[in-house]
């Protein structure tokens, strides 16, 4: 009896499922192409109400009737034919056919200015951008969207208050052709003034207005305006930034309209705590405290340390965004440091400053420099350097980065490109001085038009110039392994090593990389990864220094970039490796 119950209870429950199953509004017929009939089922949607007589079937005829009208309509079928009816089956069904007719085209578009028109060059960039081509179809959205182009090239050559009138179009059903007029107000030319600022925050004035990327006269460009709200928001220093155009009635007696710019400062004060834990390199815990606008001018300044295993340190960094020009930061730092390495432990103390010039949005040039003090222990005896202990360091930095990738956290597409050099100068017991050069490179090529599935690629390369092995310090040598570097190996494992199993390090690195992402519904995606990696005690990394790493990982998309966790494989594990690493971060590998 008990089994009876729980059959008929599924039934029901099937049957329930079924009943109320989501089905078409209204049934299409016609002769249509297929990318039609779609656009239309969509108008028309769907139900999971079954239709109970035939007064509600009439009802959803006629109305995903006139839903099938407007589709037609926007695709350019204005002689269209529709009839809503119902057939006669039981329960009864809502019927829509359809005879789209022609298509009609575009002919003869054109636009007519308002006085006071515009400069003819200024004509001449409306026409040009207006898009539509005669004998297109004359489709609705292309043409409300050719005149939001025609306003947006007007704005741009300096007529901010340019706007649309009614515009006028023709459906002229003898000749089956679509003849749209825009009738557009351009207004008059404005020139810019200077900025009005309104702030209750720390930022003085004068160092905001030198910001502007235009001069009292120059002639109104949106992307100027655009360009000063990015600069401010770069400094990260402000919780909110509005800049726009003053209202016509603001212009000066010179005939010049200001710029109004709002803005709100973040709280003053921030601290930040952080943790970690690797099965290789242990606990760490860091923490920041940042004081924002000391000096009235965007500036950071920044207390930062950190207790781990392998890196421990104290220091301060102030940073200068626009120093000196717009797009250009400044900053400059001195830390106390702590380093315990299987191969060296140093302690020391460094100061550096470097000059950042920013091009686009995420590609830069960096100049730059470093002074060091610190004591070595280096922990081998085979290749000790001449140095000494005691260790001066100055070194130079060029870098150049370029980024031409779609998301910083997250690319699917386009490519990346670092190139650094860092000249060098060692002195202790004797000098040495050489050039330390690396470059890297990225690429992601997507599949689908949705770009679920991405090949992403890197290769990164390294080399001293002017120095041997024996010569180098171990804290200034190349070392590979890790979660930035070759994944299922540890921090300094790949390279030679010394009897003892000690890392060597050496003056040349070659690094590959390999992945497959693959994205998994709307939150989640795989990986699978190679990687290889080789440090070489010459100029270049021979074939027998080479070890690879393979794995997998998953991805969860936090909105605005993947969190990532990877396990991964050493396929040429050694003596002291573990056997697999499991790597925790946020955003891609590379």
């Amino acid at each position: 009896m008990a089994r009876l119950v729980v059959a008929v209870a599924a039934s029901a429950v099937i049957c329930s499922g079924a009943a109320h199953a989501e089905a078409p509004r209204a049934k299409i017929e016609g002769e249509m192409d297929s990318a039609l009939r779609e656009a239309i089922q969509r108008a028309v949607g769907e139900t999971d109400r079954p239709i109970s007589n035939r007064f509600e079937a009439r009802r959803r005829a006629r109305t995903a009737g006139e839903d099938a009208i407007a589709v037609l309509r926007s695709e350019g079928y204005y002689g269209n034919e529709v009839e809503a009816d119902v057939g006669d089956t039981d329960p009864p069904t809502a019927i829509v056919r359809i005879t789209p007719g022609p298509r009609f085209t575009i002919s003869d578009p054109s636009i007519e200015w308002i006085d006071p028109a515009p400069y003819e060059a200024v004509r001449q960039a409306g026409e040009a951008v207006m898009g539509l081509a005669i004998g297109a179809p004359g489709r609705a959205l292309d043409v409300v969207s050719a005149e939001g182009r025609i306003i947006a090239a007007v704005q741009k050559r300096g007529y901010a208050d340019a706007a649309p009138a009614p515009r006028e179009v023709i459906v002229d059903h003898a000749d089956q052709t679509v003849r749209p007029t825009y009738k557009i107000i351009a207004g008059k030319l404005v020139l810019l003034d200077g900025l009005k600022v309104t702030t209750d925050g720390r930022s003085r004035i004068p160092w905001i207005v030198g910001l502007a990327p235009w001069k009292p006269g120059d002639v109104y460009d949106p992307e100027d305006v655009g360009e000063l709200e990015r600069r401010l928001l770069d400094t990260g220093v402000y919780d909110s930034v509005t800049v726009g155009l003053a209202p016509i009635e603001d212009t000066t007696a010179e005939g010049l309209r200001p710029v109004l710019v709002s803005l709100s400062d973040r709280k003053p004060r921030t601290i930040e705590l952080s943790g970690s834990y690797s099965t290789t390199e242990g606990v760490g815990a860091g923490a920041r405290w940042t004081r924002y606008n000391v000096l009235g001018r965007a500036d950071t300044l920044a207390v930062v340390g950190q207790v781990a295993q392998i890196d421990s340190h104290l220091g301060v960094e102030l940073t200068l965004p626009h120093w000196r020009r717009p797009q250009q930061t400044f900053k400059t730092g001195g830390s106390l440091y702590r380093r315990n390495t299987d191969a060296y432990d140093e302690t020391g103390f460094g100061v550096r400053a470097d000059v950042q010039r920013r091009y686009g949005k995420t590609s830069y040039i960096t100049l730059g420099g470093s002074v060091d003090y610190s004591q070595v222990d280096e922990k081998q005896t085979v290749l000790v350097s001449s140095l000494g202990g005691s260790l001066y360091t100055v070194a130079g930095l060029a870098l150049a980065y370029l980024d031409r990738s779609d998301d910083p956290l997250d690319p699917k597409r386009g490519w990346r490109l670092e190139v650094r050099a860092e000249p060098t100068y060692l002195f202790g017991s004797e000098s040495l001085p050489y050039l330390k050069a690396q470059t890297q490179a990225s690429t992601y090529i997507p599949f689908g038009p949705q770009a679920r599935t991405v090949i992403a690629g890197r290769v990164r390369a390294g080399a001293m110039f002017g120095a041997t092995i024996s010569q180098v310090p171990a804290p200034r040598r190349f070392y590979a392994g890790g979660g930035g570097s070759v994944r299922g190996y540890a921090f300094q494992a790949i390279g030679p090593r010394l009897e003892d199993n000690t890392p060597q390090g050496g003056v040349s690195l070659l690094e590959t990389s390999l992945e497959l992402r693959q994205k998994v519904g709307e939150r989640w995606g795989v990986v699978g990864f190679v990687d290889a990696g080789a440090v070489g005690t010459d100029k270049f990394p021979t074939g027998d220094d080479f070890s690879v790493g393979v794995g997998v990982g998953v991805r969860y998309d936090l909105g605005f970039g993947p969190i990532r966790a990877d396990i991964a494989f050493p396929l040429d594990q050694r003596e002291g490796d573990p056997s697999f690493q499991i790597y925790l971060s946020i955003g891609q590998s590379f």
